[in-house]
């Protein structure tokens, strides 16, 4: 999950500060969340994949579907 978190961050050509602005949230802590350092909390999950339009089972590997089902 965070190495997969990391690519899609980088894919977008952001750095860690410009992501925790996004999650509302330290550098420092989110750097902690993309190096497995620190559990992402739900919420944080949530945010996460509502900003790159993926669902939460992608973020967490469960799935290599990017696509939400609705």
């Amino acid at each position: 999950m965070y190495r997969r978190i990391r690519d899609m961050r980088e894919d977008r050509d952001l750095n860690q500060t410009q992501l925790a602005q996004v999650l509302h949230c330290s550098q420092r802590t989110y750097s902690y969340y993309e190096s497995g350092g620190h559990d992402i909390p739900t919420g944080i999950l949530i945010r996460l994949a509502d900003f790159y339009g993926v669902s939460v089972d992608y973020l967490l590997e469960r799935t290599d579907k990017k696509e939400i089902n609705k």
